[in-house]
């Protein structure tokens, strides 16, 4: 007898995640790779990992898509439910402390706040502007001390001298770190500097005008930073909770709606594991029918279309049976 399984999608402008979780809501199976520009490829090969690692007899019962590529992974793979990435680490987070009120989310390119109050999310903020309060800037500043950035957080716990580095942006940070150099402190107190240069520039814009209480969770890639995670408790004079499932919880959130809805409805969209083996193109065009010359963006599998997007009025996005295989 088969395990029945759950699969939750999370496409991003840096990573793409992927897992499988089981009837209890228990991690299964999980990948991360880097999107590179290649979302849809780079789709293909994690469901292509995915699909060797289940068993014989497993049946994939719902699959949820988040992320900022969720409407191109639900029409690559089928997806039962397409969500934003609030919802999804709301829901995740919930999962993991139902009394939470307040998760903090760093992924690579753009970081986020979530607020929660009795098991409702209340408000958010995201930032996508400023490199400074995200993975991305540590992983720069790693490369130019030349350290891995998997031992950043272990060398940030044994600073012994406070470093105060400008982290408002991350070139005036950069410019800071060397000159912190150059005055001879060691690399331990500079990364310590960096982390907390990071968690204020977070507070400062992304967490701004918000109401900060416990239980407070960090999710997202940076949260596997020890020292970020100490930065902040510091800050904050508070307790930090990584959940288990840190690193993936926007596909988790994904995984956990799409249970939900087989149970109310005992059906799937999912195309099947078939799809890694699929020709993929996505193609524009621009309607001139009417003055607003909207770009249609046409999905495309085995040359024949199979969603459009991008038109306000509809025309092209409402696919009809008779008309959803003609190239525009």
């Amino acid at each position: 007898m088969g395990r029945k399984l759950f699969m939750g999608i999370d496409v991003g402008s840096v990573s793409t995640n992927i897992l499988l979780m089981d009837e209890n809501e228990e991690l299964v199976q999980k990948i991360y790779i880097r999107t590179q520009g290649k979302p849809i490829k780079v789709l293909q090969d994690g469901l292509k990992y995915i699909k060797n690692r289940v068993l014989p007899g497993d049946i994939i019962l719902g699959v949820g898509s988040t992320g900022s590529g969720r409407n191109l992974a639900s029409m690559i793979v089928g997806a039962d439910i397409v969500k934003n990435e609030i919802t999804t680490h709301g829901v995740a987070g919930l999962k993991e402390r139902e009394d939470v009120s307040t998760i903090i989310e760093i992924g690579g390119q753009d970081s986020k706040i979530i607020i929660l109050r009795d098991g409702i999310i209340q408000d958010f903020a995201m930032n996508t502007v400023c490199a400074a309060g995200t993975g991305s800037f540590l992983d720069r500043q790693a490369s130019r001390l030349e350290i891995p950035i998997e031992e950043f957080g272990k060398m940030a716990l044994k600073s012994k001298n406070s470093v105060r580095i400008a982290g408002r942006c991350a070139v005036f940070a950069e410019s800071d770190m060397v000159h912190k150099q150059q005055l001879g402190h060691n690399s331990e107190d500079i990364i310590n500097g960096l982390c907390e240069a990071l968690v204020r520039n977070y507070l400062s814009n992304v967490g701004k005008g918000k109401e900060i209480k416990p239980p407070i969770l960090f999710q997202g890639g940076v949260a596997a930073n020890i020292g970020i995670k100490r930065a902040f408790e510091r800050i904050l004079k508070q307790k930090v909770i990584v959940p288990r499932y840190f690193d993936v919880m926007g596909a988790y959130g994904a995984a956990i709606l799409a249970k939900e809805n087989w149970e109310k409805t005992k059906n799937t969209s999912f195309f099947g594991f078939d799809i890694v083996n699929a020709n993929f193109q996505v193609k524009s065009f621009q309607c001139m029918d009417c003055p607003n010359n909207c770009e249609v963006v046409q999905f495309i599998r085995d040359d024949k279309v199979k969603g459009r997007w991008g038109d306000r009025c509809g025309k092209w996005s409402e696919l009809t049976p008779e008309s959803e295989n003609k190239l525009a």
